[in-house]
């Protein structure tokens, strides 16, 4: 029971957390037909999004085993058998597209969306630099859209391009990982990281790192965004951005472990510090207007 249940990576979930973004913007955050909203969209997508973990895991378990810590998976180490996790995820993506299309068909719609583009991805676009990494980076603007369809809240420019910076920042430290594990140990955990070194991945994350900080700062100054949420202080947001980046530049390239960007979102002092201060700021400008 434990291997099934690492094998669904429950610890994941926390990206799926995305979806309720578009009611923390939208000022919404205490209306409780929204939050029940979004989380019949955030245990959807959880659900599909374990679907694909399996599905991920079971293409990978050969190249998985090559690599020092995805060699404890489920798959990998043979302590989940294939035919009961592919028979697992098919259950679980059986039952969040009936249940989202009971919910709303446009949620079931993107649900279907999200994993054609992910079982792509295990199946092609992982092998294709740069691609493989936008893909990622493309997945948690599809959770925003889903916490936009379910609330009928539309979208902000600003919350999918920062968005999307921020995950493709993270991606390019995960490939950044793969990149280190091929050059010190010479496995080939992945074949796309042939289409990578450190040079191209440092000034790639050095650039991700600098345009999100920017337009984060630009958002936060934004006339049409001021007015709408009601602060001209969002810029004193800007320090636990700046301090949450920074101290991931820091995991990356001084202390060498950002393969796994939720791990470290879950065990890291620091950053913790700098998301639930970016949090309760933010909150505290735009809900009581401090």
């Amino acid at each position: 029971m434990l291997a099934l249940i690492r094998l669904l990576r429950p610890h994941q979930y926390v990206k799926n957390l995305f979806v309720f973004l578009p009611v923390f913007f939208a000022l919404q955050i205490f209306e409780l037909t929204h939050l029940l909203e979004a989380t019949v969209a955030f245990l959807c997508f959880s659900a599909v999004a374990s679907a694909h973990y399996v599905f991920n895991d079971y293409m990978d378990r050969e190249e998985d085993r090559k690599h020092p810590t995805k060699k404890n998976r489920p798959l990998a180490a043979g302590t989940v058998r294939a035919d009961l996790a592919l028979t697992l995820a098919a259950i679980l993506f059986i039952g969040a597209t009936v249940a989202s299309f009971l919910f709303s068909y446009r949620l079931a719609l993107l649900l279907l969306f999200y994993l054609l583009i992910n079982v792509a991805y295990s199946i092609k676009l992982k092998h294709l630099a740069v691609l493989d990494v936008m893909t990622i980076a493309f997945g948690f603007v599809l959770r925003l859209m889903a916490g936009s369809v379910v609330t009928g809240i539309p979208l902000s420019p600003w919350i999918v391009v920062i968005t999307f910076l921020l995950a493709l920042f993270l991606a390019l430290a995960k490939r950044r990982d793969d990149v280190l594990i091929f050059i010190e140990k010479g496995e080939r955990t992945r074949p796309v990281i042939d289409g990578y070194n450190l040079e191209f991945l440092n000034a790639a994350m050095v650039l991700g790192a600098s345009i999100t900080i920017v337009g984060y700062i630009m958002y936060t100054l934004s006339p049409a965004v001021v007015n709408r949420l009601g602060s001209d202080r969002l810029y004193l947001t800007v320090f636990f951005v700046i301090g949450g980046i920074m101290r991931y530049l820091q995991i990356t390239f001084v202390e060498k472990r950002s393969g796994s960007p939720t791990e470290i979102l879950l065990k890291d002092g620091m950053i913790q510090l700098s998301l639930a201060g970016w949090i309760l700021t933010f909150a505290a400008l735009i809900y009581m207007h401090l």
